[in-house]
């Protein structure tokens, strides 16, 4: 059932995770029979949910050929899936696998995530793991998230107090520098008939590559089986022999279906193969992909994202040695057929009218769809199933939000080039008028523009870096130049001793670009913090920090409406050039 009221907490606090132990009496044949049986528990497992309270559109919104996903009928499915009686429903816990929050659309982002904070209590969650994403806005903030409190700086924006979560965010692997102490607790015990099961949380630990710096300022993030097999062991000592791993870190599957395991890959293979015995099941997260694993005798399960899976996982628990003797797990699709939850309603219907009219706002007009597809560049080899792999290239809608970029800043900063991360596009934009609410979801980080100056040297390496790092930046109109099929990839040690790039084919407004000028480039501050492995933009000098980059495109679309695709034509390979 729900628990009423919009902003009540879940009907199981912290206060009270543990159902009543059992107290010795004299026992019945019947008795001793019964507590001779397992101990049935179930894991109502979500990862990745991004903030998408109202359901999701176009291909986020559906999974295995179902229409799925949205806050109020994730909430209707988790409530159903509890079951009907008191025991069934003592004997579940709701957890996660972290990204809950960032990157956003605007009904939750408008509002520093607090909406999606308010509905996990609404839908019961208990425990989560932190993930990348929770440390967009920096660890204050993720604590504000935690503990509550209004913004500092907008306040308490819809009105009404923000009290932070109910469940509680674990973060075994993110540290304090300063102290060496977790940012918030490792792990969290729940006591279902007497016995413990322990759940330890985890981000990746390459969270620093993908998150700006200032967002991880302060912390630093251990090897995720290291730590897990600590805290194993001190679970362990303390009587716990039941042991579940919450991971912000997964894998993929080549073709397989949401309960599948087909061709599996991933850095979650290596975690969990370097992980104790004692780790019973790992729920995952992170590469936004559906799967149901066992590796090395663990259950390994992730439920895609956006709310549209919920992982049910059975656990039987023996009543005399307390470990997990079986795990089984089924993905169940959030179908919009069920009655969506009325708490969840009220609460968007709440932030909807506090978000009054700005997310409606026309902001410009597209003539075609603008994809985020990156075409392919040029095929790299072949995967460990023979498919050829290739290294992604251009896409129409970066190609416009690289040029917008640029035109934020060529005449006040004296840019003449500029440079997208892929990760940073979010959505694809339809074809016809542009609101703010759509460009928001293409852009919702809040990343502010840099202005720096780079040697052509500097840019040479930062563009073999893209090869180490498997990420083609999206360049501006300004720029061309052609990549080698042919050349070498360097090693992350040593990024500029590639050969991918052709020496003297890299142009700027039609000149060479030369080793020893310098450019004014204009990047995003998580870029030129060294995010994404671009570590030679931490040597830009005299940089300049500018708008936001969401400010910086709706403003290009007011301006260049209607906005047609562009030209993929910024790189090109030897395979185009013709010889000379």
């Amino acid at each position: 059932m729900s628990v009423p009221g919009m902003r009540r907490r879940a009907a199981v606090g912290l206060a009270a995770l543990a159902a009543t132990a059992f107290t010795a009496v004299a026992v019945h044949p019947d008795q001793a029979s019964a507590r001779s049986k397992p101990i049935d528990v179930k894991l109502l497992a979500i990862n990745d949910f991004h903030g998408n309270l109202e359901p999701p559109t176009g291909s986020s919104g559906t999974i295995d050929g179902q229409t799925a996903g949205g806050a109020a009928y994730l909430a209707a499915h988790l409530d159903k899936l509890r079951g009907t009686t008191e025991e069934e429903r003592e004997h579940t816990v709701t957890v996660a696998a972290g990204d809950l929050i960032g990157a956003s659309p605007l009904l939750s982002a408008a509002f520093h995530d607090e909406p999606t904070i308010e509905e996990m209590n609404l839908a019961g969650l208990e425990f989560t793991s932190v993930g990348n994403h929770e440390f967009d806005e920096g660890a204050t903030e993720l604590l504000r998230m935690q503990n509550g409190g209004c913004h500092p700086v907008d306040g308490c924006a819809d009105g009404t107090p923000f009290t932070g979560a109910n469940f509680q965010y674990l973060s075994a692997n993110a540290f304090k520098t300063a102290t060496g102490k977790p940012l918030l607790p490792p792990y969290g015990i729940k006591k279902i008939d007497g016995v413990k099961i322990g759940f330890i949380g985890m981000t990746l630990e390459g969270t620093p590559q993908i998150v700006s710096q200032q967002g991880v300022a302060g912390l630093s993030f251990a090897d995720e089986a290291d730590t897990a097999n600590k805290y194993a062991r001190i679970l362990q000592a303390q009587g716990v022999q039941s042991i579940v791993v919450l991971l912000h870190e997964g894998g993929v599957q080549n073709g397989g279906g949401i309960n599948d395991c087909t061709g599996f890959s991933g850095p979650i293979v290596d975690i969990a193969n370097r992980m104790d015995p004692s780790i019973d099941v790992i729920v995952s997260g992170h590469t936004h992909a559906a799967y149901n694993c066992n590796i090395n005798g663990k259950l390994v399960t992730s439920a895609s994202s956006f709310g549209r899976l919920v992982t049910d996982i059975d656990l039987k628990i023996d009543r005399r040695s307390r470990d997990i003797v079986s795990a089984s797990a089924n993905n169940v699709v959030v179908t919009r057929t069920i009655d969506p939850d009325e708490d969840t309603n009220d609460l968007i219907t709440h932030y909807k009218t506090a978000l009054g009219p700005v997310a409606d706002k026309v902001v410009g007009e597209t003539t075609s769809v603008l994809t985020k597809t990156q075409e392919n560049l040029y095929q790299t080899g072949v995967d460990v199933n023979g498919k050829p792999t290739y290294q992604t290239g251009e896409s129409p809608l970066g190609n416009v939000i690289a040029d917008a970029q640029l035109a934020a800043t060529d005449n006040e900063q004296n840019a003449v080039a500029a440079f997208m991360n892929p990760g940073g596009v979010r959505a694809d934009l339809d074809a016809g008028p542009v609101t703010y609410a759509e460009a928001f979801t293409v852009q919702p980080f809040a990343n502010n523009l840099v202005t720096l100056d780079l040697t052509g040297a500097q840019l040479y390496c930062m563009l073999e870096q893209q090869f180490t790092t498997a990420k083609v930046l999206y360049a501006s109109s300004t720029v061309h130049y052609v990549v080698d099929v042919n050349g070498t990839t360097a090693p992350a040690a040593s990024p500029c001793t590639g050969t991918r790039v052709v020496r003297g084919s890299l142009t700027i407004n039609g000149t060479p670009v030369s080793d020893t000028a310098t450019y004014r480039v204009t990047v995003n501050n998580f870029l030129a913090g060294g995010g994404d492995g671009f570590s030679v933009l931490t040597g830009g000098t005299n940089a300049v920090t500018g708008l936001i980059d969401l400010d910086a495109f709706t403003a290009y679309l007011t301006e260049k409406s209607p906005v047609s695709a562009p030209a993929l034509d910024r790189i090109q390979t030897t395979a185009e050039v013709p010889a000379a």
